[in-house]
């Protein structure tokens, strides 16, 4: 009778089922698969660098045996406390930064969310004008970047108020198209602002930055528009929906998290770049004599406005985006 019992249990026992992983799952370990090497990278090459650099400012260094070597020497918050609140030029530098960014990130989105818009459609030629609004891309890295920094004749005649020739009345440059147009004139007379004419005087003297900066978003953007199926642009249209309707309805929130990836990306990409006027302030501190250190703690400060600057734009964007269920 035992056994019996026995071998009933363990007929009735339910076998382990093994676990079936999701696809969510599953692509998941392929993404922490992919960063792997990056992470990696990053806690054995990169964060010691971090620290080091840290230590630095919150150290001075004292030269000894005639400069040969040196010793750190602690000194807090010294440096943070000098670089804000002695030097004289360096919240200056900080908040004509910013300003920078706040005109120069919208302009650089809805001037690659147009052009990616107007690539997205059916013309002759489209892959070849696609490769022309990336060519500044490839343009401002490397060997090309180092020569566009200095004072070539590209860049003397995208910055001379007379252009290639001589003649000042041939030839007009780009500040004197905007005054030719007198938008202050016009925009007074559509009873807009002086700081909205301000804005846009900004933004067109200082348009060939903005196209330069512009080519990887418009990617973004177009990768994202032609992920939008065309089943829903001919539902709208049977329903009779204009263009104007089709894009702030259907375009316009389907592309939100790619606004959200630009956003974050301009904004770091603003903040680093080497021309940027805080990083050449200080590149310009790092070079001077015993200010090494002080140099550092500038560059943590502006770190972190970065940062600050990245999780607030995140948060108000992540407020408006649209993710597409597809279940």
């Amino acid at each position: 009778m035992n056994k019996q019992a026995d071998v009933k249990l363990v007929q009735n026992t339910p076998k382990k089922r093994k676990k079936v992983h999701s696809l969510e799952k599953k692509t998941a370990r392929g993404g922490y698969l992919f960063t792997l090497p990056f992470i990696i990278g990053f806690i054995v090459i990169y964060l010691p660098v971090v620290f080091e650099s840290f230590l630095y400012s919150v150290t001075t260094i004292e030269r000894i045996n005639a400069g040969e070597s040196y010793q750190l020497v602690w000194a807090g918050l010294a440096n943070y406390k000098e670089a804000l609140f002695t030097d004289p030029n360096y919240s200056q530098v900080l908040v004509s930064g910013l300003q920078q960014l706040l005109l120069d990130v919208p302009a650089i989105l809805i001037f690659s969310l147009f052009i990616a818009v107007l690539l997205n459609q059916k013309i002759v030629g489209r892959a070849a004008f696609r490769a022309i609004f990336f060519v500044p891309v490839i343009l401002s890295t490397g060997l090309i970047l180092q020569i566009d920094v200095s004072n070539t004749s590209l860049m003397s005649y995208m910055s001379d108020s007379e252009g290639i020739g001589t003649n000042a009345a041939q030839t007009t440059s780009v500040a004197e198209i905007v005054s030719a147009m007198d938008i202050e004139y016009l925009f007074s007379n559509m009873k807009v602002g002086g700081g909205m004419a301000k804005y846009v005087s900004s933004i067109l003297n200082n348009i060939y930055n903005i196209v330069n900066r512009s080519g990887v978003q418009m990617l973004i953007f177009l990768a994202g528009l032609q992920s939008i199926s065309p089943a829903i642009y001919e539902s709208c249209s049977v329903e009779g929906a204009s263009a104007w309707e089709t894009f702030w309805k259907i375009t316009f929130p389907m592309i939100s998290p790619m606004i959200l990836v630009n956003f974050i990306y301009t904004i770091i990409d603003a903040l680093t770049s080497s021309t940027n006027s805080v990083m050449v302030y200080i590149n310009q501190v790092y070079g001077e004599a015993g200010k090494d250190t002080l140099s550092v703690a500038m560059a943590w400060i502006y770190f972190a406005i970065v940062i600050v600057a990245v999780i607030v734009a995140a948060l108000l964007m992540s407020l408006f985006v649209f993710y597409q269920r597809r279940d």
